[in-house]
């Protein structure tokens, strides 16, 4: 009965660690929020970045240099020819730009209706999925579509009342294509993860978005940081790219679970805006938390028909 019952958590644990990857990727965005509110966005951009590279450097090195300490163990960076870095430097390219929209748009807009805009990932990756890979949608996946689609309308209206006009705001506009760039990374992903290792995938790519984001740095922003919005340290910078480290972490290891299964994952996963929403309006004083609570529960039960549906 004991041997049993242990069977039975471990081959549970993958949610548990999709949910803590939410958990940790809900509070990644009320982090960005922080630290983009009245600042350069950047330099936050690329010290956020630079912190996530840090933190996998010292697993690169020691198992380049000293392999027998990490192993066979899940923190090993297997070496990589170098023609599978052209494929990680792709999906840092494809990432950073849809970061640079992102972080843009979420200084300039409340985070109570960044997180339901980007809920709508999943539906952006099943069109996606559909142009590329000529996927059929099932009556379910229609209908999950249709009521994300019907509530995202709805609460393009709801944003009216804060004098934010979907169809013409430029950072509404930055959103839905730092939303789309990131749909197009999930789709790179998986390809990437089915056929590279998943370390060497998520450690190099931190690794090469620095190296991208250096040049910008140096030769766009500097030489007229003078002339814009002054940077300003902040400790929650540093917490942006620990906290998505950690947060892709679970999520890639939850994944590699023989037992579990990638639509409850997902769905799991973009359970996390629930969290930066909450934290978005309770510790900005964000406007109309209850009228937007309800479109984002409206989008979010569409997603997870739509993920549902894909199993």
């Amino acid at each position: 009965m004991h041997s049993y019952l242990w069977r039975f958590k471990l081959k549970g644990m993958w949610a548990l660690f999709a949910v803590a990857s939410a958990i940790f990727l809900g509070t990644y965005d009320v982090f960005k929020k922080l630290s983009l509110n009245g600042n350069a966005v950047l330099p936050v951009l690329f010290f956020s970045t630079l912190t996530s590279a840090t933190i996998f450097l010292p697993f690169i090195l020691i198992s380049n240099f000293y392999p027998e300490l990490l192993n066979n163990s899940i923190f090993f960076v297997p070496p990589s020819p170098l023609s599978q870095h052209c494929f990680f430097f792709l999906k840092s390219l494809i990432v950073t730009s849809s970061w640079v929209f992102a972080f843009f748009a979420v200084k300039h807009l409340p985070l109570t209706i960044v997180s339901p805009i980007r809920a709508t990932g999943p539906i952006w990756v099943l069109f996606g999925a559909i142009l590329i890979f000529s996927e059929q949608l099932t009556i379910i996946q229609w209908f999950g579509t249709v009521i994300t689609l019907l509530f995202f309308y709805f609460f393009s209206l709801a944003g009216k009342s804060e004098g934010i006009h979907f169809a013409t705001n430029k950072w509404i506009i930055f959103l839905i294509i730092g939303t789309l760039l990131g749909s197009a990374s999930g789709l790179y992903d998986k390809f990437l993860i089915h056929n590279f290792n998943r370390m060497a995938v998520q450690a190099w790519s931190a690794i090469y978005q620095v190296v991208i984001l250096l040049p910008v740095i140096l030769f766009l922003w500097y030489p007229k940081h003078l002339e814009n919005t002054p940077f300003q340290w902040r400790w929650s910078i540093p917490m942006i790219g620990l906290f998505l480290v950690i947060a892709d972490f679970l999520y890639f290891y939850s994944i590699s679970f023989d037992s579990s299964l990638i639509s409850v994952i997902s769905a799991l996963r973009r359970s996390g805006v629930i969290i930066s929403f909450t934290l978005g309006g309770l510790l900005l004083k964000e406007k109309n938390v209850k009228t937007k609570g309800w479109l984002l529960l409206g989008i979010l039960t569409g997603v997870m028909i739509l993920l549902f549906g894909s199993r």
